[in-house]
């Protein structure tokens, strides 16, 4: 089935690799984003009949309003994300994390379906060996982590919605960030050859971009199943610390050195360990391992030399 679809933010790093893969579904899809990277990502899919796109700010309402009315669902990606983009703007972080979760309730509809993308950030610190589940209560220890919650909490409570709770997602993508984890250790291996971690026993999850793209797909098809519910979305056998992702990438770079700093301290302070049953249990299983998206990003990092891709 069909469906109109409004992203905002559908310009970023998600949202260039969902965009395309909702119109092949053959869905209606808009776009909202104030392109403030100068990307060009979404190029290829102006060749669609059934895709638009809008230049403006997703806190608009008197843009936000008008498109609201002739689509079926939202999914608003647009935020600021990452812990050093956030703390340097900290006021466009909560207007366009959690405020303008507050517009789009305020203006959609009872019908209209949301899919928000928020983080599992959001657990901060949680206990060794305990895997942090839907039913975990959430403690966020950064100003990104903080919105995000509640930004989750304002649309859970509106009703006829769903939250992602994404791992650390990486990949390579049409408008790319370095800046996440292992886009950015893989990165450090490929034209560095080494890269000195801090607190490095600290873990989290992961998910591959693409794998992001099909758990929307997913809800979109299972909406009625899942709806009214958060769902962490990452890869079950990916809870990892910093040293092991870097082991990872050493069996795929293998002159690459990661050395631990005896001194310093990571501003990012997350750690934990997550279980994706939830998601699993509707039928959505992640399909690209981590090894596969390091290969592919070594590949991309052949093509990227600069480090205009990120986020800070």
């Amino acid at each position: 089935m069909s469906y109109k679809i409004l992203v905002t933010g559908g310009a970023g790093y998600i949202g260039s690799i969902l965009v395309p893969e909702l119109l092949k579904q053959g869905h209606k899809v808009t776009v909202l984003d104030n392109f403030m990277f100068g990307q060009n990502s979404l190029l290829e899919c102006c060749a669609y009949n059934h895709f638009d796109v809008f230049r403006g700010d997703a806190r608009d309402e008197s843009i936000l309003k008008p498109l609201l009315q002739k689509h079926d669902y939202i999914i608003p990606l647009a935020a600021l994300v990452g812990a050093p983009l956030c703390s340097r703007d900290k006021i466009g972080t909560v207007t366009t994390s959690r405020d303008a979760a507050l517009s789009l309730v305020k203006l959609a509809s009872a019908e209209h379906r949301i899919i928000i993308p928020t983080t599992n950030s959001g657990y901060g610190v949680g206990q060794k060996g305990v895997y942090c589940t839907e039913e975990t209560p959430l403690k966020p220890i950064s100003l990104y982590g903080i919105v995000k919650a509640e930004a989750e909490k304002i649309v859970l409570d509106r009703g006829n919605a769903i939250s992602f709770r994404l791992a650390t997602v990486f990949g390579m993508s049409p408008r790319m960030r370095i800046d996440l984890l292992v886009n950015d250790f893989t990165y450090r291996a490929v034209n560095d050859r080494f890269v000195v971690i801090f607190e490095g026993h600290f873990k989290r999850n992961y998910i591959h971009i693409r794998d992001v793209a099909r758990a929307f797909l997913h809800a979109i098809n299972n909406f009625e199943g899942m709806k009214n519910e958060p769902y962490n979305v990452g890869m079950s056998d990916a809870n990892l610390s910093k040293l092991e992702l870097c082991a990872k990438i050493k069996e795929c770079i293998p002159d690459f050195v990661y050395l631990e700093s005896p001194v310093g301290e990571d501003p990012d302070k997350r750690d934990y360990v997550v279980s994706n049953e939830k998601i699993e249990k509707t039928g959505f299983k992640p399909l690209y391992s981590l090894e596969a998206g390091i290969k592919e990003l070594i590949k991309g990092y052949r093509i990227i030399t600069n480090s205009k891709y990120g986020n800070i």
